[in-house]
């Protein structure tokens, strides 16, 4: 009997699929007590068999208008009415600041082709960008160059989607056509690069990693592969994504750290972090929604930004949820992450979400000669206190920050929601998948297991409408909450993941930046990350820097004896 009264008619599940678990009344059966009853059991509510009398009719009601409302076409690209706002009432009040000057980049010197040219695979993107701008190499030999090491790679790793050589090459030509003639666009002309697949291409496949997409092809060109495309950066390749962003696992396999191809690379941003890390290209791009540039670039050892919500356009990109979506870029240091970030970040029309910025976070500018011991920086204190994996390389850490004359001042964000708010991801999730989960083509998916998509998205009907919006008043008591504990602050340091920043702030919409600090007891890198203040990119950015300048991690790369 439960599993005939358990469809959640409150809750918009009526519409399950060929995977559906439970059983569901069809249109025609009414919406009776004991089935209300069942239902708000589930939901943990206790209403009177009286008070489930009078709700029959408005219910009953709610149901014809799912199925009314599930007729209406809905593409993952159409967003919803509601826009998730990132910014604290301090920010909305406050005067805005001056517009930033310009880039502040220490001087390169002299950039020089290595003795060996397998070494270009591990220099940065702006070492890379002056042999281009001095033209001491072509971007089609630089190009020519990847394509070959994403080609001999590619196959034990697992990172590669779809090579777009004709592309590249295209790209390549006419970068050199235009540096020769004087037409230099800036560090970024030139220089190869990747997007995960989940940005659209128009003449490319975009497949999100998935079976039931493996086909797909998009009319358009996802807004950072334009702004790259005007950058002059040079489109080599679309890298692998876990299934519609969730873990390293796709459709055609395992993507694996290059440091140990018996370990898989993390996800969601699978391919991005471990041709990077690979040398296979110099940066690419990925996407972070609860972890998914964070979690790959500790597993690669790459330097990834996630920059504030709102900074990045997302037009053109899978959603996955509106409300905690994030572009950033997967580098081998902090200059790069800056540099490729200049290049993509900004409003754009198609995504509202970077409209929303107050006046204040004008354009980024590089500032790297922030003199840091100006800084004040929190950190993470207890976190730091308690037995993780990387516990010794984080200590080294905050002893080369001391050394470095940054003042360190303990936080705690413990106590605050977080976890208990996930969900949210869930839901959005669910109803940016809404078609695969009705349709049964979720069952076409790789992964099947409890905690997969196809489960979660299944799981998240049953989330009520009124506890989706607590928890969105309770997100923003968070987002003021976050605010008063980091007044004052310029950054805070805490451990990659020992800690219950990464949700929080993925939930706030903070930026972050994860960076290589030693080597963890399985024989894959460690990571320690930087969180700055909404729209602290620049400062955020100029303290990973000089921690990586008074380190070697972010220089290290993996044998590749495979």
């Amino acid at each position: 009997m439960l599993k005939k009264l358990l469809p959640a008619l409150l809750l918009g599940a009526a519409g399950f699929g060929a995977g559906a678990l439970v059983a569901r009344p069809t249109a025609a059966e009414p919406v009776t007590v004991p089935l209300l009853r069942a239902a708000q059991e589930l939901l943990g509510l206790h209403f009177t068999d009286a008070q489930l009398d009078s709700a029959k009719g408005p219910v009953g009601r709610n149901r014809g208008s799912y199925d009314e409302l599930r007729k209406i076409a809905l593409p993952n690209t159409v967003a919803p009415a509601l826009v998730f706002d990132p910014v604290p009432l301090r920010l909305r009040l406050a005067v805005p600041a001056a517009q930033p000057g310009p880039d502040r980049m220490a001087s390169i010197g002299k950039v020089k082709m290595p003795a060996n040219r397998d070494d270009l695979a591990f220099y940065t993107v702006r070492q890379l960008g002056e042999l281009l701008r001095t033209k001491q190499v072509s971007s089609v030999e630089l190009t020519e160059f990847f394509l070959a090491r994403l080609r001999k790679y590619s196959p034990q790793l697992l990172c590669v989607i779809t090579l777009t050589e004709e592309l590249a090459m295209q790209q390549a030509r006419a970068a050199d056509a235009e540096i020769k003639a004087g037409r230099y666009r800036g560090p970024l002309h030139g220089v190869p690069f990747g997007v995960k697949d989940l940005f659209s291409t128009k003449t490319y496949k975009t497949t999100w990693g998935s079976v039931p997409y493996k086909d797909q092809m998009l009319d358009e060109d996802a807004a950072v592969v334009t702004r790259l495309r005007d950058a002059g950066a040079v489109l080599v390749a679309k890298f692998t994504l876990g299934e519609l962003a969730m873990g390293d696992v796709w459709f055609g396999g395992k993507t694996r750290s290059p440091w140990d191809i018996k370990q898989g690379s993390s996800g969601s941003s699978a391919g991005s972090a471990s041709a990077v890390a690979a040398g296979l290209v110099p940066f690419a791009l990925g996407t972070e929604t609860l972890g998914s540039i964070v979690s790959p670039s500790t597993a690669c050892g790459t330097t990834g930004l996630r920059p504030t919500f709102g900074q990045v356009s997302r037009a053109g990109a899978m959603a996955l949820s509106w409300s905690m979506d994030k572009v950033g870029p997967l580098t081998r240091s902090a200059e790069d992450c800056a540099l490729v970030f200049r290049a993509i970040q900004g409003e754009d029309p198609r995504d509202v979400a970077t409209l929303l910025r107050p006046r204040a976070a004008a354009d980024f500018r590089c500032a790297f000669n922030t003199d840091v011991k100006k800084l004040r920086v929190g950190y993470l204190k207890a976190d730091f206190e308690g037995e993780y994996p990387s516990k010794a390389t984080d200590q080294a850490t905050l002893a080369v920050l001391r050394q470095l004359g940054v003042e360190l001042v303990p936080l705690d964000l413990h106590g605050l929601p977080g976890g208990e708010l996930t969900f949210l991801l869930s839901a959005e999730g669910a109803a940016a998948f809404d078609d695969l989960t009705r349709s049964g083509r979720d069952a076409l998916m790789v992964n099947q297991g409890r905690n997969a998509w196809p489960t979660t998205f299944r799981a998240a009907r049953f989330v009520p409408a009124v506890e989706y919006l607590q928890a969105q008043r309770a997100r923003r008591v968070l987002i003021e909450e976050v605010d008063k504990r980091l007044l004052g602050l310029d950054a805070y340091v805490g451990p990659s993941f020992n800690s219950p920043s990464l949700v929080i702030t993925n939930l706030t919409g903070h930026p972050a930046v994860v960076v290589p600090n030693g080597m963890r007891p399985n024989g894959l890198p460690a990571t320690i990350t930087f969180t700055g203040q909404l729209y602290g990119e620049a400062k955020l950015l100029a303290l990973a820097k000089a921690y990586q300048d008074a380190t070697d991690f972010d220089e290290k790369h993996p044998p590749l004896n495979f």
